[in-house]
């Protein structure tokens, strides 16, 4: 067994050396995706970048699935079924990295007239750009001499909401593609470029974010004796949030809870009716997610019922991803190719992410397994200068922030490599 698992990542890591790649169509793609980002939901143009692309030229293209979702099928001859998916949503964000491609994209909500930036900020465009280089890499004449099976390129929507791989599943994905054997998925992350990082079991955390309207009673800001503030309430159902974490999770149970908006009354002389908090929270096991839920939900009733509110708070859930869990045997497997392909520069245990992520709807919607690794993204000067003066925190941009951009090369390079050794780490070896 051994000698057959040593042979086999020994055949992907010659194959990814043999065949050359040409990466240059795929930066401009990256450039072009980044410079036009698209928010959750409206990735149109992205998908229609996508599904017309000459990389997918040898595939069976599947447009519009659970909104903007692409996804193409190569058949090269009787083997296993491998998924490999990518997300193309970008997120709110003004831009402020400075490049010379960089987003001055804005949307207009059509809905209430208001415009926010629009960026990537999150490397859903690197994602891409990977793999659209290596569907037309595994595509290729001679490549193709290597493997057998049938493989998957997938190019999902309102990955950042949490309900795009499961809209595609729902409008009937598998009814379009052959369910997989396995789905495979990336994601760039703030380390450094060409490094690879993946582990078995929970690999990113599970997700919920919830939207709370606490009732006061408004009034004259000279009269707070006649009216019941929100702004005090919301202020003091922070506070108490903040112990649920602190106070009654275990310590050696990472969880994250976390009050990103709070919003109340318009003007200082004003007492607000209600306030309103937005709140995300990150757990890495069932039993802590409905331990934090119940706290949550027990802390707010008691402080509106504190207050005297004469109207109970109402919960509305906006954002749900499930704990993404890598199967271990899949994992493993990869982790040998990774190994023989990326030596020293490959992580097989790397610490679970507190991020979140859907893919998994696309594999336990089937019962298949499935496994996500991280790609670096990170210039290898600015990362090993920024670790040596022990200033990560402050000098690594990360996901989400303005001036999150992950460096063009060796990033795509690994990302396509990574992408290409773990499709045919899973497809058939053709024989010679």
């Amino acid at each position: 067994m051994g000698l057959q698992n040593e042979a086999s990542r020994s055949a992907v890591a010659k194959a990814i050396n043999q065949f050359p790649f040409d990466f240059q169509p795929y930066e401009d793609v990256y450039k072009q995706i980044h410079s036009h980002p698209e928010l959750s939901l409206h990735e149109a143009q992205t998908a229609s970048t996508v599904g017309s692309h000459a990389a997918l030229g040898a595939y069976t293209v599947h447009n519009s699935i659970g909104g903007h979702g692409v996804a193409a099928v190569l058949t090269n001859g009787s083997g296993p079924t491998v998924l490999l998916r990518a997300d193309m949503d970008a997120l709110p964000v003004e831009e402020s990295t400075g490049l010379e491609y960089a987003s001055k994209a804005t949307f207009t909500d059509p809905e209430d007239g208001s415009t926010t930036a629009v960026m990537h900020a999150c490397g859903h465009d690197m994602h891409v750009a990977c793999l659209l280089a290596a569907s037309a890499w595994l595509a290729g004449e001679e490549v193709k001499k290597t493997w057998v099976g049938t493989l998957i390129v997938l190019f999902q929507p309102n990955e950042e909401r949490g309900t795009g791989a499961k809209a595609m599943v729902d409008d009937g994905l598998y009814e379009k593609v052959p369910v997989p054997d396995v789905v495979l998925a990336q994601h760039v992350m703030p380390f450094r470029a060409g490094n690879v990082a993946v582990k078995e079991g929970t690999m990113v955390a599970a997700a919920d974010s919830f939207k709370i309207t606490l009732f006061g009673r408004g009034g004259h800001g000279s009269m707070p004796h006649l009216c019941i503030d929100p702004v005090v309430l919301a202020a003091n159902v922070v506070l108490r949030l903040q112990g649920i974490v602190a106070r009654e999770v275990n310590p050696a149970e990472a969880a994250v809870l976390t009050i990103g908006s709070l919003q109340a009354g318009h003007t200082e002389n004003v007492i607000a009716d209600k306030a309103v908090l937005k709140i995300d929270i990150r757990s890495q096991h069932a039993n802590t997610r409905e331990k934090i839920l119940k706290a949550m939900r027990r802390i707010v009733e008691k402080e509106c019922e504190a207050s005297g509110c004469k109207e109970p708070p109402t919960f509305e859930q906006i954002r749900k991803f499930p704990l993404t869990v890598n199967d271990d045997t899949v994992t493993s497997k990869l982790g040998d190719s990774f190994t023989a392909l990326f030596g020293d520069s490959f992580d097989p245990d790397t610490v679970i992410s507190n991020a979140s992520e859907d893919v998994s709807d696309l594999a336990t919607s089937v019962g298949a397994p499935y496994c996500m690794w991280f790609i670096g993204g990170i210039e290898h000067e600015k990362w090993d200068e920024a670790v040596k003066a022990g200033r990560i925190a402050e000098d690594i941009p990360v996901n989400h922030s303005a001036l999150f951009a992950p460096v063009i090369q060796p990033t795509i390079e690994t990302g396509v490599k990574a992408l290409c050794a773990a499709a045919l780490t899973h497809l058939g070896r053709r024989q010679s």
